[in-house]
């Protein structure tokens, strides 16, 4: 299987995930949210829900559409940004063990903007 191949594959997987979980935290009642991360404010995680659907809209479309393909790893290495938000969360209200999905998901992403980089002469 090709490089281009497995960053295609890892960026609509992380893609679905960005898509799920920003999209969950967008519908779910603002009281519900607040018992689920009581220590982040309601709108602190409205926020991080809409740069999630953004950034996983990042993730494909201007590699797909080939319109300024240089916004994928910028979009990659803007969650990059959230998922070390989110394993400093989930250590500090969870443990460590708990911290390797969110890290795992991370180092993907580190592979996608690693890999999708534009390319200088």
């Amino acid at each position: 299987m090709t490089k281009n191949r497995v960053l295609w594959i890892i960026q609509i997987l992380l893609a679905l995930i960005f898509l799920f979980a920003g999209g969950v935290k967008l519908v779910m009642p603002a009281a519900e949210l607040a018992k689920a991360a009581p220590m982040l404010p309601v709108a602190f995680l409205r926020f991080v829900a809409v740069c999630e659907v953004l950034g996983a809209i990042g993730l494909i479309l201007p590699m797909l559409l080939r319109i300024r393909p240089g916004l994928t790893p910028l979009a990659a290495l803007c969650l990059i940004v959230i998922m070390i938000g989110a394993v400093v969360v989930t250590v500090m209200t969870m443990g460590v063990a708990m911290a390797i999905m969110p890290f795992v998901v991370g180092l993907l992403l580190v592979f996608v903007a690693h890999g999708r980089r534009p390319i200088t002469a």
